[in-house]
């Protein structure tokens, strides 16, 4: 009985909506009808917005200015009535009278519904309650808008609609909003930074024929024209390392790339990452670098230092910690991997700790497993772990005095892996025996793993300067600086299921 009385409430419901939708179109159609096709409208001319209004007040006042905007509210009281716009920068309220803008006028703007797009032009005043309002001399229907927006005192609550519609999710969600102007600030300071330490923007093939420099399994395609399959991106680092070759001493490049891999809070098929290489420094350069481009990121997006994400304290005033992954895990672990010194020693001590592995898995693997599983969720507060095993390192120089490990770091922050760098390995023959060994897991079944690139080995030969080089991962680090929870917060539009 409950289930039957809940479907009636929702075909009501339906009824309801599609009538009120029926009464817009027929508006739009009278409208049109009278010549008043707000659909033939082609510009406005905005002078102001609200925010730069409210903020300028005591400048502004007694002036006249145009604004534009979505309608949010309105109240109507006969021959006067009051609204709310809503442009980029927030909201105002308009007065409007029908001894201000015209009977006719005043009439049509009676028609018009919340979500309509409105131009009105008018005086600076402030109401008897003390709100900064616009006296409407002209109110202009520029947009009619035929969906009705979410119950003003819900909003848009629902998730899953909250990704699809973005456009809805930006309207009726202030902060969802600010954290994308946030994210556009985080890009902006990253640029303005870089610029100043010399580096230079580049953009490098998104096709590729062999998508290389990281350990992901790529999207694939066909290109018609040339009749040859075609691989989307997963990295940028193999076209940025030729142009340290070709002498571009320090390049970098923000874009997306690729991975066909799961979906969860920090994961997406498609996500933003920046690569830079520079000549001439080493993997210490560019811890450096990353505490010194994080700290200005912070201040001149969230304007501090100190970050609240959750329930973590994240202070990046200080001095980053820097420890190596074997230290880590005999820290966190109680595990020493400087007295484990063969592969079959390290798979014992792996089903000892219950910790799963592959059989092609070697020494280095199962160190690197070892971190995931007792290191990583004690990294809060900012962390380099460095000096990888070579095994999972197939773009490193090896530590000279230590061979079996790399210098290579992950910079660590509230538990994730924000960034990658290596001291970059630049001998060529070094390199080809890495991806030697690279097409050999591949043959066994490792559908990560890097085919050979020869045209890459070649630019290698032709010699590249000892060098440093990161990548950060975008989405987290706006993740971060903006409090989001989950990267499809700071996605415009996030890969979700199909609907059909």
């Amino acid at each position: 009985m409950a289930q039957n009385h809940n479907q009636e409430n929702g075909d009501v419901r339906q009824q309801d909506l599609n009538q009120l939708l029926k009464v817009r179109y027929e508006k739009l159609q009278e409208f049109r009808e009278n010549g008043k096709d707000p659909f033939v409208i082609t510009k406005y001319d905005v002078t102001n917005h609200s925010a730069e209004v409210k903020e300028n007040f005591a400048e502004m006042e007694g002036k006249e200015v145009s604004l534009a905007g979505r309608m949010m509210f309105k109240r109507v009281m006969g021959k006067a009535s009051f609204c709310n716009i809503q442009d980029v920068q927030g909201r105002i309220q308009a007065y409007v009278a029908r001894d201000g803008i015209g009977e006719e006028a005043y009439k049509d703007f009676k028609k018009y519904d919340v979500g309509d797009i409105l131009g009105i032009k008018g005086t600076v005043f402030k109401t008897k309650t003390g709100e900064i309002s616009i006296h409407a001399a002209e109110v202009v229907l520029l947009s009619k808008s035929l969906q009705i927006l979410p119950e003003k005192f819900h909003g848009l609550t629902d998730t899953d609609t909250r990704y699809r519609q973005r456009y809805v999710d930006l309207i009726m969600n202030e902060d969802v909003k600010e954290t994308f102007v946030k994210r556009s600030g985080v890009l902006s300071a990253i640029r303005r930074y870089l610029e100043g330490q010399g580096f230079m923007e580049v953009e490098t093939p998104m096709l590729v024929s062999n998508a290389g420099g990281a350990a992901a399994r790529p999207f694939e395609t066909h290109f018609n024209a040339l009749d040859e399959d075609l691989k989307l991106r997963i990295s940028l680092e193999l076209y940025l390392k030729r142009l340290i070759v070709g002498g571009l001493e320090r390049v970098y490049e923000i874009g997306r790339v690729f991975r066909n891999e799961g979906l969860d809070t920090r994961h997406n098929p498609e996500f933003t990452l920046m690569e830079l290489y520079q000549a001439y420094t080493d993997y210490y350069g560019m811890m450096d670098l990353t505490e010194k481009l994080y700290r200005y990121v912070a201040r001149e997006v969230v304007g501090s230092e100190v970050l609240q994400y959750g329930d973590h304290t994240i202070d990046l005033s200080r001095p980053f910690e820097r420890i190596t992954m074997v230290d880590s895990v005999k820290k966190y672990a109680n595990v020493d991997f400087n007295e484990i010194h063969t592969t079959e020693e390290a798979k014992k001590l792996a089903d000892e700790h219950h910790i799963e592995y592959e059989e092609r898995h070697r020494k280095g693997d199962i160190l690197s497993l070892f971190f995931e599983t007792y290191v990583e969720d004690h990294l809060i507060q900012p962390t380099f772990v460095m000096d990888h095993p070579v095994e999972i390192s197939p773009l490193t120089k090896k530590k000279p005095d230590h061979p079996e490990y790399v210098e290579r770091f992950e910079f660590f922050l509230n538990g994730w892996e924000m960034a990658n760098a290596y001291s970059e390995l630049n001998d060529p023959i070094d390199q080809r025996e890495r991806f030697a060994a690279q097409e050999a897991l591949l043959a066994a079944g490792d559908d990560e793993a890097n085919h050979t690139d020869e045209d890459f080995l070649n630019a290698l030969c032709i010699g590249m300067p000892p060098t440093g080089g990161i990548g950060f991962g975008i989405d987290r680090m706006v993740m971060i600086m903006t409090d989001s929870q989950a990267i499809r917060d700071v996605l415009l539009f996030p890969t979700m299921r199909s609907t059909t």
